[in-house]
């Protein structure tokens, strides 16, 4: 988003009345989260393919850093 769309958006919020303000603020946290959980999601269908195409070592700390120390 751009800078002055921004500072629009921010502008038209601070006329709000204080239960608008309140209100869209539940909104965005609302939208905010399941954003946030549908990137996890993503993420988490990403893992399990890599997972099935045998793109993901499985082991210990010990094994992560002797996998570290031969790159």
């Amino acid at each position: 988003m751009r800078t002055d769309s921004l500072n629009k958006v921010i502008d038209d919020f601070s006329r709000l009345s204080l239960s608008d303000k309140e209100y869209l603020a539940e909104i965005i946290e609302k939208q905010l989260i399941e954003a946030k959980r549908e990137a996890i999601a993503k993420r988490s269908r990403r893992a399990i393919a890599n997972l099935k195409k045998g793109r993901i070592s499985k082991g210990t700390v010990k094994d992560l850093y002797k996998d570290l120390e031969l790159a």
